[in-house]
């Protein structure tokens, strides 16, 4: 299960990274704007449909008792 989770979350930072190239590229004359952004929305829908992924994952291994959530206890 945590390989998944580490898979995830690489692929939410690659997608970041994709919107970051289109949104950073310069204008070359063979691209227009529309396009470019059109690229750079489906990048970000992306990234956030596999953040909510991943956090759907999450708890669903937590309820089904794959991973233990430990940390600091209040009190303690």
């Amino acid at each position: 299960m945590k390989f998944v989770i580490i898979l995830a979350f690489l692929a939410i930072l690659a997608s970041l990274g994709s919107a970051l190239f289109f949104m950073m590229r310069k204008h070359d004359g063979t691209d227009d704007d529309g396009q470019r952004s059109k690229k750079m929305f489906r990048a970000l829908a992306l990234r956030v449909a596999l953040s909510v992924a991943l956090f759907i994952c999450i708890l669903v291994a937590a309820k089904m008792g794959y991973i233990q959530p430990t940390g600091w206890q209040p009190g303690q």
